[in-house]
């Protein structure tokens, strides 16, 4: 791929990015409008973030990166890679119908670990109840990520960027008429009914942003079926490299375990000392979706129209062009991210008041605060995805692994310190 193929196939993304992101903005506008920033909001983000959690935990790694070269790689087999696709996506399918079921299974098992607080009182069977209506979306999130990244390494890079705006659309539309016909929900009197549109209409979502890629790659040429002979050497190499994803993974939601911990038995704490203002997890996790706007809409969009590119640069032995393109990626990224992040840094309160206009003031302030405290980690978090990438392409997880341990480390020891 040329400079100026790389620069059209990141353009169509980053597009496509923008459009999803201010969707996402919007949806999440709209929840906390609808739910606020305080228990009923933290009960929604904990039931909707456990989807991504065991995803992100158990294969998501593997999907959005390790298997990119696999596939690039197969692509060069003389069936074009009808066969290695077709077995991986059998494969895949498979397992997240498995972590789907397991999910849904011990779901109250997993609010007690997530949001020990909870425990005994009406938040928990809330918490449970959507949960269970949002963790079919681990399938969904799995058979997207297989499906884009095919379509990635066929070279059709703008669909997986644009599909989550069609996901945000429907949520907004969701969301939109609560706030119209139910704007007065509260976590004592929220009924069964309600409760299943919130959690199965956000899945819904999913569902759709997932089924609308198979046209894309039926255009493509890539023609899927079921195969289960997985005893493939290819397989078999492509999940031994998945076994450093899990352990990468593992570390990163251990870390994050302690986080929502933390931020869920906050909230719990903090009303019952009357203090009304939101101060858990939905602040932390609504600042740092504004955050990940830049990030989302320039580094991602570079760097996965670039991971194919610089996977083939492996396969074909030119390293330098493998170091020049990770040079040139760190500094066109950096044009974007360093303002970005002083920005968010010096403004961060402003933002959040001008954005989440349906929350209080002092609601907003808080959640601005947590934003400034995130901006200045957006330089290295660009940074790093970008080098990660490039140890993707030699399929070097190891190293990942160890960063990634020495990283959340010290993560966990300064939130267990923040907490005290």
């Amino acid at each position: 791929m040329s400079d100026s193929q790389l620069f059209r196939a990141t353009s169509v993304m980053a597009v496509g990015t923008i459009v999803s992101r201010i969707t996402g903005l919007i949806r999440n506008l709209l929840i906390v409008a609808l739910l606020g920033t305080a228990i009923l909001g933290d009960t929604y983000n904990v039931a909707n973030t456990m989807p991504n959690i065991l995803y992100n935990l158990l294969i998501g790694g593997a999907l959005t990166a390790v298997f990119v070269p696999q596939i690039v790689r197969s692509l060069r087999d003389s069936d074009g890679g009808k066969a290695f696709i077709s077995r991986l996506f059998t494969l895949t399918i498979t397992s997240l119908f498995l972590l789907t079921l397991l999910g849904v299974i011990f779901s109250p098992q997993l609010v007690s670990i997530y949001a020990p607080e909870y425990a005994g009182r009406v938040e928990f069977d809330t918490t449970v109840t959507l949960m269970r209506y949002c963790l079919p979306q681990i399938f969904f999130l799995g058979l997207f990520a297989l499906l884009g990244q095919i379509a990635n390494a066929k070279g059709k890079f703008g669909p997986m960027m644009w599909a989550p705006a069609l996901n945000n659309l429907i949520a907004i539309g969701l969301f939109s008429w609560f706030l119209i016909f139910k704007d007065d929900l509260t976590l004592g009197q929220i009924s069964g009914a309600d409760l299943f549109w919130l959690g199965f209409g956000t899945t819904f979502g999913y569902i759709i942003q997932a089924l609308i890629l198979f046209p894309v790659l039926s255009k493509s040429g890539v023609k899927l079926s079921l195969r289960f002979d997985w005893a493939d050497s290819q397989i078999i190499k492509s999940f031994r490299l998945a076994g450093w994803s899990f352990a990468y993974a593992l570390i990163s939601q251990l870390s994050y375990l302690v986080t929502i911990s933390i931020a869920t038995t906050a909230a719990v704490r903090s009303l019952s000392d009357g203090v009304l203002t939101g101060v858990g997890y939905t602040p932390y996790s609504n600042a740092y979706l504004i955050l990940i706007l830049p990030h989302s809409i320039i580094t991602v969009s570079i760097v996965t129209a670039l991971l194919p590119q610089i996977s083939n640069y492996v396969i074909d032995k030119k390293f330098d062009l493998v170091t020049d393109s990770l040079a040139k990626t760190i500094k066109l990224v950096g044009v974007f991210t360093v303002p970005s992040a002083l920005i968010l840094f010096a403004f961060g309160p402003l933002v959040a008041n001008v954005l989440y206009f349906g929350i209080s003031t002092q609601d907003a302030n808080y959640l601005g605060l947590v934003l400034s405290a995130f901006a200045l980690g957006l330089i290295p978090v660009s940074i790093n995805l970008i080098l990660l990438r490039g140890l993707n392409a030699f399929e070097n997880l190891r190293s990942q692994v160890i960063v990634n341990f020495i990283m959340n480390a010290i993560s966990v020891v300064l939130s267990l310190l923040a907490a005290d």
